[in-house]
């Protein structure tokens, strides 16, 4: 028996070719699980990430898709089914976020981040569970965001607050809906440092530090190592949960 903890898996892991999804997809391909790497923009990264975990013995798939398109995901899927066999675990984490304020974003950010980030997650998750259902087995995770918890000092991007909120919404009736065989859970993150922040200001940057206990800003590794957890049997009774990973920023 392998000692490794999601060992015979397949996972799809959305916006995978860089930062958090990056990491979940090499987390979980170094504890036994194959991956299909899903990616919207970068084909050489997608490929990237595959080829590193090839490298450490794993096995990996790169799919592109954009995850807002019925029919993208539909191929996702069905890419997945074709050299998998089956589909264990989803992670919800494509994501975009437009950082600018309320006043000055435009419809078409409005619907671009909802469509991804919340629609997104709302099409792959409806497209995974009859899979799931077939296998009596499966596991979903959105990845939320701190933001959606309604913390003030991290609710300054209105689109990309809602779509959260919206996510950890859809977390709980989908819980709800696909019990008994599928858990579904989300993280919330607080402040990680990879490319879709690399602009902040660093007078924000400082006072976020001052509110996060641990005083340090959190690794992907930190958040691939919750969706580890949430993936693997230790967690089979938890479903519907929010689990925030962020370093004590926002307890209430």
């Amino acid at each position: 028996m392998s000692d490794k903890r999601l060992d015979g898996k397949v996972a799809i892991v959305t916006g995978s070719s860089r930062g958090i999804g990056k990491a979940i997809a090499e987390s979980f391909a170094a504890e036994g699980a194959k991956v299909t790497v899903n990616w919207v923009g970068s084909e050489r990264e997608a490929q990237g990430v595959v080829d590193s975990i090839k490298r450490g013995g794993g096995d990996a798939l790169s799919v592109r898709a954009d995850v807002s398109k019925s029919a993208d995901v539909k191929r996702l899927v069905s890419a997945t089914i074709d050299r998998f066999g089956r589909i264990d675990i989803l992670v919800n984490n494509a994501g975009v976020m437009v950082a600018k304020s309320v006043l000055e974003t435009t419809e078409d950010d409005w619907d671009r981040t909802i469509d991804v980030n919340l629609k997104g997650a709302y099409l792959c998750s409806k497209e995974v569970a009859p899979i799931m259902l077939r296998q009596e087995a499966g596991k979903i995770i959105m990845m939320s965001s701190n933001s959606g918890l309604y913390h003030p000092s991290a609710m300054r991007f209105t689109e990309y607050v809602t779509s959260k909120a919206g996510m950890n919404g859809l977390t709980k009736a989908l819980a709800l809906a696909l019990g008994p065989h599928i858990t579904v859970n989300a993280i919330c993150p607080g402040w990680i440092k990879t490319d879709m922040i690399a602009d902040t200001d660093p007078e924000v940057e400082q006072r976020i530090l001052a509110e996060t206990a641990l005083r340090r800003w959190g690794t992907t590794d930190d958040i691939a190592g919750a969706a580890v957890f949430l993936a693997s049997k230790e967690a089979d009774f938890i479903t519907g949960e929010l689990l925030i990973v962020a370093g004590g920023r926002g307890m209430h």
